[in-house]
């Protein structure tokens, strides 16, 4: 049985928990540790938009209890990623909280990857962003990431000004079931009900939002 719009926004809200781990940051230390994640993130935590690659996240801003989730998943193997796996092998649970506090008080970068975008395009990611569509059961985005995409708690992160390239491979992972740490699969159930061309278009139209989130 599908489960309508109205019940994953609510099983969204549901899950604002707090995955908060009891050690407590603190960004100088964790200033350090960041040293870690330059060469991709970069210093200002901007991340890149790489075309036809692997582009990599902009971390500026991001909600500290979502990121420190997001690296203990990572290390733990709920999370794959080749690419991380290196780097967070290397942190403890005090470097990870450190540097989750880090990036939670940089400033919010722009996303890239939508500049080139048509209309059409941006239409169609607008509409799936903000008010979803009831016909084919994709909830808006803002339904569970807040208003303007911002962020909402600790388990929805802002995704608005975040680099195209990033959204869609996420996306196409929660859809392939490669990605599955979202609570209650309500990330996957989205993304297994969007087209390709609906991926990409919410992918360009929030890569070009304002990107002010915490």
């Amino acid at each position: 049985m599908r489960k309508t719009p109205l019940k994953l926004a609510i099983y969204g809200l549901a899950a604002l928990t707090s995955f908060a781990h009891a050690t407590e940051g603190d960004a100088t230390r964790g200033a350090e540790v960041a040293n870690l994640c330059v060469a991709c993130h970069q210093a200002d935590g901007s991340g890149m938009h790489i075309e036809g690659g692997e582009s990599w996240p902009r971390l500026a801003g991001l909600n500290a209890s979502y990121f420190a989730k997001q690296i203990h998943d990572l290390k733990n193997g709920t999370r794959q990623s080749a690419t991380m796996t290196p780097f967070v092998g290397m942190l403890d649970d005090q470097k990870i909280a450190d540097v989750a506090a880090y990036y939670s008080q940089m400033k919010p970068t722009a996303g890239q990857g939508g500049e080139d975008a048509d209309e059409a395009t941006l239409k169609r990611g607008e509409q799936i962003a903000e008010r979803g569509d009831w016909a084919n059961y994709i909830v808006s985005c803002k339904s569970c990431h807040g208003p303007g995409n911002r962020g909402a708690g600790d388990v929805f992160p802002g995704i608005a000004g975040q680099h195209a390239g990033y959204i869609k491979a996420q996306l196409n992972a929660w859809k392939a079931g490669t990605r599955k740490n979202d609570p209650q699969d309500l990330m996957g159930t989205i993304a297994r009900r969007m087209s390709d061309k609906d991926i990409h278009a919410v992918a360009v139209w929030l890569a070009n939002q304002g990107s002010g989130t915490k």
